[in-house]
């Protein structure tokens, strides 16, 4: 009998192991097929997201159930559940085109036959435009790729006012639907961009923008992975209503301390919401919160009727919320955590951004802002909400090598996509015009390193090697021969004019490999046989329209990616051309010369101002005496607009201050200033020459209306001062002048 019993246990045991091993083995090999299914049809599609949580966090195969304090579960049925049904048909009127691609729903032909130009609608009569969107608008016709000229355009952008799509917000523009319809461009949306900040409304908060976008793009904040149209939409971040048109305030990282640990670990100061969508997350921080390192500070004291619905925690989660300053939290905190609200974005992860706080992004979803470009794993730490508990331990672990590469990416990202409302569209626009011209194309490296895709223009050349800011990652040396380009305004009558003295000690210089001269005199050009006999080419060119721009203009006959930049009354030694090319060849996304000026803010008149007084401080360097990278010709001309061209054009004057300004902007650096030459001044003040800018007793003046309105369109004033002056080795030194290499300067 006993053997019988454990013969039956042995088969029911036996039996169980089998079952079990058949069942797990089933959702064993479905998990697997499943993950093979997203992977292949992930490289069927070919599209590039950013890494979501799953490269940082432990995959689940199902998943896990969100952290809710035991006091809220009675209150979940507070908020009507809503049905798969009534979300499909709340959100038609936008998915309608949801499998829109570029090459299904967008025209490439009206880009191939008049470039990238955008067209904004005119306002139409009695419509209200918010001042975020007017910001918006204001960016796009300031831009290099405006057009008033619908026929000419490419893209076209609504003036109807669609950043708020709450239907509770007091910015709702009505009958959205109908307006939209009307306008003979529409097209059914066909090549049209639409800005969102805010879609849906309480309490699903869906991304509806309430009107039938038809196949235009959507440039939209806190759109959802799920919905997003990858290689079609547009993330970006939200903002708020004061961020900056143009310009920006810098990052706040002044020093790249090591270690680069603050006062605070992880911090969090914000809303929590009782019910409904975005809670559960928010409700689950307290706990995290240690009181020490970690604060993760939520309130209930939000809305009219708060209190109505605190539950236990809100009185004591108040008082500790009140206790600790926000800024302060931020701006000495190494991580920020970055929650969802009701919706997927935040005004934290900008705010996160700027203070050089590493943003720890907990909004499972939602697609990063220009995740089509920008590589968030160099800047941020993606989590996952379901994993809340492990984020402590998680950026404790981070070495500290690696935090401060986070934080000093934060910093490139913020001031050069997001520190102001232009960068952000102008950002959008670029993106959108590497996928029509995709044989030029911006590459990562130039999206996700200095000086960042919107300074590197790809159609100047799709080779980095050609841009100063690359030869380090490609193992280049800098240029070895440069090209001397003498601006000439006066007639050659003699020759012992200071333009020929120019010309010959710039064609001894061991690196010169040719001479231009361009020739912006109202003069006939001179005779061939009237320039002196050189060992490099001399080209005499004519300037376009003779105006001052003309100087730099990106010439073909420029062979060398050095420009030495001369004016013609210019008093410089073949020794001091071959110092500063020497000092440019370790600084070439600078301007290295010698004549240096630096600006002031003149309190009395709260303006800015320019002196040209001999002190230790400057921020430029002229151009009558200045080597650069000839893609600031490139620069000049193509970035910058029309309007401050022809105000220097006009002046005849400041085309010099001007390009420091363009360079120094995206450098965020000053010039570098080449050994003391006084005399440099005296022989330029003591010229007697009618077309010298110098005895025009308006020049300085001049000079200073132009800081002004460079700095007004800028949106920031980008110069730099320094106090750093480069000479020669043993320069001044008590020692015999044979030892010294470059034996003239010092006598000069």
């Amino acid at each position: 009998m006993q053997a019988k019993k454990r013969y039956f246990i042995l088969l029911s045991a036996g039996s169980c192991l089998a079952l079990l091993f058949y069942f797990g083995g089933l959702q064993l090999r479905a998990s697997r097929r499943s993950r093979r299914e997203e992977h292949s049809s992930g490289g069927r599609n070919g599209l590039h997201h950013h890494p979501g949580p799953d490269r940082f966090w432990p995959r689940f195969p199902d998943a896990l159930r969100p952290f809710v304090p035991g006091d809220q579960l009675e209150n979940e049925d507070s908020v009507a559940p809503v049905s798969p049904r009534q979300k499909r048909d709340a959100n038609s009127s936008i998915y309608k085109g949801k499998k829109c691609r570029m090459e299904s729903c967008f025209d490439f032909a009206l880009c191939k036959k008049n470039g990238f130009k955008v067209y904004v609608y005119p306002q139409q009569k009695g419509e209200k435009i918010a001042e975020s969107y007017q910001n918006i608008l204001a960016a796009i016709e300031g831009s290099r790729f405006y057009t008033s000229d619908p026929s000419q355009a490419c893209l076209f952008v609504l003036s109807l006012d669609t950043l708020d799509r709450d239907q509770l917000s007091p910015q709702y523009v009505h009958n959205l639907r109908s307006k939209v319809q009307s306008l003979h461009l529409w097209n059914n949306g066909r090549n049209h961009l639409i800005f969102n900040l805010y879609s849906g409304t309480w309490p699903d908060y869906t991304e509806d923008v309430g009107f039938d976008i038809g196949q235009a793009m959507l440039a939209k904040a806190s759109i959802s992975t799920e919905n997003f149209r990858p290689n079609f939409d547009v993330s970006i971040p939200l903002f708020s209503k004061d961020h900056p048109r143009t310009g920006g305030e810098r990052g706040f990282l002044r020093f790249n301390t090591i270690p680069p640990l603050r006062k605070y670990m992880l911090v969090f100061k914000g809303k929590r919401y009782l019910t409904g969508i975005g809670s559960d997350t928010r409700n689950a921080l307290y706990h995290v919160h240690n009181g020490e390192d970690v604060l993760l500070l939520t309130t209930c004291k939000h809305g009219k009727d708060w209190q109505k619905h605190k539950d236990s925690r809100c009185d004591r989660d108040n008082t500790e919320y009140e206790k600790y300053d926000y800024r302060e939290m931020l701006h000495n905190a190494t991580f920020c955590l970055v929650p969802r609200g009701r919706r997927l974005g935040s005004f934290r992860f900008l705010e996160a951004l700027q203070a050089a706080c590493v943003p720890v992004m907990l909004s499972n979803g939602w697609e990063l802002p220009f995740s089509e470009v920008i590589n968030w794993n160099q800047a941020a730490v993606i989590g996952d909400e379901r994993l809340l508990l492990q984020i402590p331990s998680t950026i404790r672990s981070i070495h500290q090598d690696k935090i401060l590469a986070l934080r000093q990416q934060t910093q490139f990202l913020w001031e050069a996509y997001f520190s102001s409302v232009e960068k952000i569209v102008l950002t959008t626009l670029e993106i959108i015009q590497d996928r029509i011209f995709k044989h030029i194309s911006r590459n990562s490296l130039i999206w996700n390193k200095h000086p960042g895709g919107l300074f590197v223009l790809p159609q100047y050349s799709s080779y980095l090697g050609d841009f100063p800011y690359y030869y380090a990652n490609l193992g280049l040396k800098p240029p070895s021969k440069f090209t001397a380009v003498i601006h000439a305004v006066t007639p050659l009558v003699s020759q012992s004019q200071p333009v020929l003295k120019l010309l010959m000690a710039a064609a001894k210089s061991q690196y010169c490999a040719q001479i231009i001269v361009l020739w912006n005199c109202d003069k006939p050009l001179p005779a061939k046989h009237r320039w002196p006999a050189t060992t490099v080419p001399v080209i005499v060119i004519e300037g376009e329209s003779k105006v001052m721009s003309s100087r730099f203009l990106p010439y073909d006959n420029i062979v060398t990616d050095a420009v030495l930049s001369l004016d013609e009354d210019t008093v410089l030694s073949t020794t001091e051309v071959d110092f500063a090319f020497t000092v440019w060849q370790s600084f070439p996304e600078r301007i290295v010369g010698y004549p240096a000026r630096s600006h002031f803010w003149d309190n009395s008149k709260e303006r800015w101002g320019y002196t040209s007084k001999w002190t230790n401080d400057y921020s430029m360097v002229l151009t009558g005496a200045a080597i650069y990278h000839k893609y600031y010709h490139y620069l000049y001309t193509h970035y910058l607009p029309a309007s401050l061209k022809s105000m220097v054009d006009q002046l005849a004057n400041c085309e010099d201050i001007l390009m420091n300004f363009l360079v120094s902007a995206v450098t965020k650096l000053p010039p570098i200033k080449v050994t003391q030459k006084k005399q440099y001044k005296e022989t330029m003040m003591g010229q007697t020459s009618r077309a010298s800018r110098w005895a025009d007793p308006d020049h300085f003046a001049q000079r200073q209306s132009c800081m002004n309105t460079f700095a007004s369109w800028f949106g920031y004033m980008p110069l730099i001062h320094s106090q750093m002056r480069l000479d020669p080795v043993l320069f001044k030194d008590q020692v015999s002048i044979l030892r010294k290499k470059y034996r003239d300067i010092e006598r000069l």
